[in-house]
């Protein structure tokens, strides 16, 4: 994949290849309370940098999957990251705006910038049935609700139930 994908039209939203100095970043934006309890299904224990490192490592290495910065005017403000979910057996999007960033339509223009790249369909994802915000930001992008399921979020402590959607 190129370097830097493409300006979404003048929104200044840019994705990149996700290089090492954007995992520090990455990590502090994970540790907010709030973010975590919206994304649930998150590390055991977001400050453990360790860990997060090791999962990042992991995740760079995966020559299938598909890692992206998500700048905005210049800054880091998350990531999207495609990705094989072997459950649903397909490719499957998922995203981590910095809370200071939400309400502003970045996750929307980030979402239909890596769907130009990454055009293999159907395409999923999943989302916790009170991420309103997520689930806007998918449908916006095409997807539709085609399931649902659950399991242990740890953000949360508790079992939570998800919606599953697909783009075709």
């Amino acid at each position: 994949m190129e370097s830097a994908l493409s300006h979404f039209g003048a929104s200044d939203i840019l994705l990149r290849d996700v290089v090492a100095s954007d995992l520090p970043i990455f990590f502090e934006m994970q540790l907010d309370t709030e973010a975590n309890h919206m994304a649930a299904f998150t590390a055991k224990d977001p400050a453990d940098r360790e860990a997060f490192m090791a999962l990042w490592t992991t995740v760079l290495g995966d020559e299938i999957s598909t890692n992206q910065t998500i700048l905005f005017d210049g800054q880091v403000v998350g990531n999207i990251v495609s990705y094989e979910d072997e459950e649903l057996g397909g490719p499957e999007v998922g995203y981590w705006i910095d809370k200071a960033y939400w309400g502003r339509g970045i996750a929307t223009r980030a979402l239909s910038l890596l769907l130009v790249h990454v055009s293999v369909r159907p395409i999923y994802a999943r989302a916790v049935k009170d991420n309103i915000g997520s689930l806007r930001v998918l449908e916006k992008c095409g997807f539709v609700r085609i399931g649902e399921g659950s399991g242990f979020a740890n953000a949360r402590g508790e079992e939570v139930e998800e919606y599953i959607l697909r783009l075709d």
